[in-house]
This record gives structure tokens, C-alpha cells and sequence, in this order.
């Protein structure tokens, strides 16, 4: 008998709702409701329209009453940010956006109140201004009042859990992103919540990937008309939902979730805090059986799709298919941008902040549109072999084949790039790696599916994987050597 589960799934620019459907054999998807997810900015403030997005996953609710029977419903979301609760449930304020300012200067702060090498030998987490940990150390600092109100924090997939279920809970996966954990322990870390001066009283009891949370509330079912359906907690944070998707049949593997984020690394049994990881500033999340994925935050699409956003406020619209054509007209290994660099990270002109960059650091300008996105892709390609081989360094191992997942899977350009510069086979697929691992960890909680190993089976088989290999590699190796210097390395 087929077994259907609903799959929510929030990016930083947009979310839906996707209905999954187990045949025993292969999982089929289908897109029922996708909608924006746009921050709203005020009095200075960027906040998350949390009310909209709720309403979002009402109505993707509604669409699915079509498919009958509905066994479960699973929600994922970005990592590090928060909504904050009273003790009568109420939000005391919308979550603010992770790139909002309030957290410039935050790190540095940190390092005054708990020892750096200390505060990474224990939550082993990447140091990035964002993270969860900086956001609550302003609020110490600048709004004390709002954390004496509240009764729990809760991260995002939490948060609409809550709303949800009105059961508070903490995911371990989306737990692991906010640098407040004890990767060793998977715990909060009461030694750096006393040392940042956080109330201890708001973090809620960790959970496991894949654990069953409660069942929409009397209120959710009447409102909506639906009959009872369980909500489970799979991995809320995005990356480690498409984890569950890599089509890795090999232990040791090294995977690159490609979206607004890149996310690349490797699968372990247990975190590795070394001092060498910490210098090379790589984090360990948490996933489900408490896997650790040993990886680095790379900025993404993110400088394509903000690229795309100032040209057509420049009145050219540009689809992502002719943006990609563009760049393949374009002379290949011009210039390069270290995608990190902190001028990339606002909104804004990125196509003149890469002329900037490029006429900085000494190098030809690009000047047309297919030789910015050019550069973006290389760019890009080259700065997941400089962390390829950094997490190679750590682990002490090699890998002959890079498992691309993610919507970033589309772009047979960067597909390509990344092949010749890694100088490895890409495996490139699914592109629905996030959602079909939310389905796979529901349907996993609910037995059907018994074994990680078979879940990832079970999705190789449902959807496209093609593979790249590296070509001109001389070339690449010559351009590497460049790109180094560019980055300053």
C-alpha cells in the first residue's frame, strides 16, 4: 500500500510544499504549494514574516486534503535563527533575519567572556557572525529584557512545530547549527551559555532526527478541517535533510549541498575538533543517528541569484537557463573572487562589488554579464577544492568521487567547473536531495523504510544522478595556483 507524508521545506528566498509518495520501491514527489519567503525590513530591523510563512504551511495543508490519507508531515528550514516564546506560548516578536546587523562585532565580544580555542574545543561549530550564539549574546547586551520575558527559544523547524503541535521541542540537527551545543555530548553546553550570559531556562529539551513530536492541535484541525496527523521532527536543518540524500554507497564520501549556501564536507561517526580545524574555522553538525557531517559554509548561488536581483533592477531580465549560456560564451578562467569575502555577503550590486574585487586584486575586469557569472561559477568550483582539501587534511583521507546534491545540481556549468576544479568525478544529483531526505527521515520514523543505507537506496533509484568528469586539468591546476593568491593564501 502506497504511504503518502507531506514535506515542508524553507530556503532563505522561498518554501513548499511537497507531497511524498512510498510506492515500497521508490519515492515519488509532487509539488503541491511553493511560495516566497521575503524578510521584511523595520525601523532598521530585518525580521522573518513568520505569521505569512505559518500561513504558508495552512495552506499547503489545504492542498493536500486532495491525496486522502496523509500519514505525517515533517518541517526543515535554514539553521541559527530563533523565535523567542512566553510561558503562555505567545511570541514576544518575529525572528530576526540572520543577516541582520545586530550581531556585527559579536564574535569578538565572545572571545572576551569564553577562550576561542575553548569555545570551539567544545560546540566544534564554524565561527560565523550569523550563528545562533551571537544573535542571543546581543541580545544580553542590548534588549536583556526580552530574554527575561521569554520561556523557550526555538529555532525555526522547532517553531513551527510548536505552532503546529503546541509541544516545545529542540531538533538535534538545527540544535547543532547554533554554536551552543556540546558537539561532544549533544547537549546544550552549560558552560557557554553561563559564559555569554544567556538564561538557561530557554533552551528546551534536544530530541533526535527523526522523532515524532506530537500531532496537529485540536485548534490546527478544526480550523483547517483536517483529521489528526502526526508531525515529526526529521532533520530541520535543511543540510542534514539532504544528507539523508547523498547517493554515497562508500563509508567515506565527501558531498556538497549546493544552494543560496554551499555546504561541503564528510560523514563521521564522531566530530573531529582539532587544532587544525579550528584554524581552518570547519564546523560539525549534527544529523540523524547522531552522524556528524564535518563541513564548511561556503556562500553559494547566493552571488548568482543577488546578481540576477540587481540586474533586473536595472530593468534585464535574465532567467537562469540564459544566464548560464552567457557565461559559456565567456573567455573560461579570466578572474576569480574569494565568494567569502565579507563584500559579498549584503544585498546589494554584487556585479560592481566584483569589478571592485577583481580591479583590487590586480586582475582583468569582467565586464559583461556571462563573464560575471563565469567568474561566480569558477570562483566557486575553485573554493570547494581549497575546502576539499582542507577537509581532506583533517580526516587524513582521500576522495575520488564528489557527491553533489541540491538545487545548485541544475547548473551543468558549475557541474563542470567543480569537476575540473576538484579534479574528481561529480556525482550531481538529486536536486531534491533536501525534500526527499524530510520524506525519507518520516517515513523511517514510521518503519517503512528500516536503515539509513536503505533510505539512500530507495532515493539513488527514485531520481537522475549524472556524472562529470574533470577535463583540462593542467589548466585548472595553472588557474588554482591564481586563485590562491586572489584569496590570499
Amino acid at each position: 500500500m502506497e504511504k503518502r507524508v507531506l514535506a515542508f521545506d524553507f530556503g532563505a528566498s522561498g518554501g513548499r510544499a511537497m507531497c511524498g509518495t512510498f510506492d515500497g520501491e521508490k519515492i515519488s514527489i509532487e509539488e503541491l504549494h511553493r511560495f516566497s519567503n521575503d524578510p521584511v525590513l523595520v525601523n532598521g530591523t530585518m525580521y522573518w514574516d513568520v505569521l505569512r510563512l505559518l500561513h504558508e504551511i495552512k495552506q499547503g495543508l489545504i492542498r493536500a486534503k486532495k491525496y486522502g490519507k496523509i500519514e505525517s508531515l515533517g518541517i526543515d528550514t535554514w539553521g541559527v535563527d530563533f523565535g523567542l516564546v512566553d510561558e503562555q506560548g505567545r511570541l514576544l516578536e518575529n525572528p530576526v533575519h540572520y543577516r541582520d546587523v545586530r550581531t556585527a562585532g559579536m564574535i569578538e565580544k565572545s572571545f572576551r567572556k569564553i577562550d576561542k580555542e575553548r569555545f570551539y574545543r567544545i560546540t566544534g561549530n564554524q565561527f560565523m557572525e550569523l550563528n545562533t550564539a551571537f544573535q542571543l549574546l546581543s541580545l544580553t547586551e542590548e534588549r536583556k529584557e526580552l530574554l527575561e520575558r521569554a520561556d523557550q527559544m526555538l529555532l525555526m523547524p522547532d517553531l513551527f512545530n510548536f505552532f503546529l503541535t503546541g509541544e516545545k521541542k529542540a531538533e538535534y540537527s538545527i540544535v547543532s547549527t547554533t554554536q551552543l551545543m556540546d558537539a561532544k555530548e549533544g547537549c546544550w553546553s552549560k558552560e557557554v551559555i553561563e559564559a555569554l550570559g544567556i538564561p538557561e531556562h530557554i533552551f528546551p529539551e534536544i530530541i533526535p532526527s527523526g522523532t515524532r513530536v506530537g500531532e496537529l492541535s485540536d485548534a490546527v484541525c478544526q480550523e483547517l478541517e483536517l483529521d489528526k496527523m502526526d508531525v515529526i521532527a526529521v532533520a530541520g536543518h535543511d543540510t542534514q535533510s539532504a544528507m539523508i540524500s547523498v547517493p554515497a554507497k562508500e563509508k567515506d564520501f565527501i558531498f556538497l549541498s549546493c544552494g543560496t549556501w554551499s555546504l561541503l564536507g564528510t560523514e563521521l561517526d564522531a566530530p573531529i575538533i582539532s587544532e587544525k580545524s579550528r584554524n581552518y574555522n570547519i564546523t560539525n553538525e549534527g544529523g540523524y543517528e547522531k552522524k556528524v557531517s564535518f563541513l564548511k559554509n561556503i556562500i553559494g548561488l547566493w552571488c548568482i541569484q543577488e546578481s540576477r536581483r540587481q540586474w533586473m533592477r536595472e530593468g534585464k531580465e535574465y532567467g537562469f537557463g540564459e544566464l548560464e549560456e552567457l557565461a559559456r560564451k565567456a573567455q573560461p578562467l579570466k578572474c576569480f573572487i574569494d565568494p567569502d569575502a565579507p563584500e559579498f555577503t549584503p544585498a546589494g550590486n554584487i556585479p560592481r562589488r566584483i569589478r571592485e574585487f577583481c580591479q583590487r586584486t590586480g586582475q582583468e575586469i569582467p565586464e559583461t554579464v556571462g563573464e560575471i557569472v563565469r567568474c561566480i561559477d569558477e570562483s566557486l568550483a575553485m573554493k570547494y577544492r581549497y575546502v576539499k582539501e582542507e577537509i581532506q587534511e583533517c580526516t587524513g583521507k582521500t576522495y575520488e568521487t564528489l557527491y553533489m546534491v541540491g538545487g545548485g545540481t541544475q547548473s551543468r556549468l558549475l557541474c563542470e567547473c567543480t569537476a575540473n576544479a576538484c579534479g574528481c568525478t561529480v556525482s550531481a544529483g538529486p536536486i531534491e536531495a533536501t525534500v526527499l531526505g524530510n520524506i525519507a527521515l518520516q517515513l523511517l520514523a514510521q518503519k517503512e523504510i528500516s536503515t539509513l543505507e536503505e533510505a539512500r537506496q530507495i532515493i539513488a533509484r527514485s531520481q537522475e544522478i549524472r556524472q562529470f568528469e574533470p577535463e583540462n586539468e593542467r589548466d585548472w591546476d595553472e588557474a588554482y595556483e591564481r586563485f590562491q593568491k586572489v584569496i590570499g593564501k
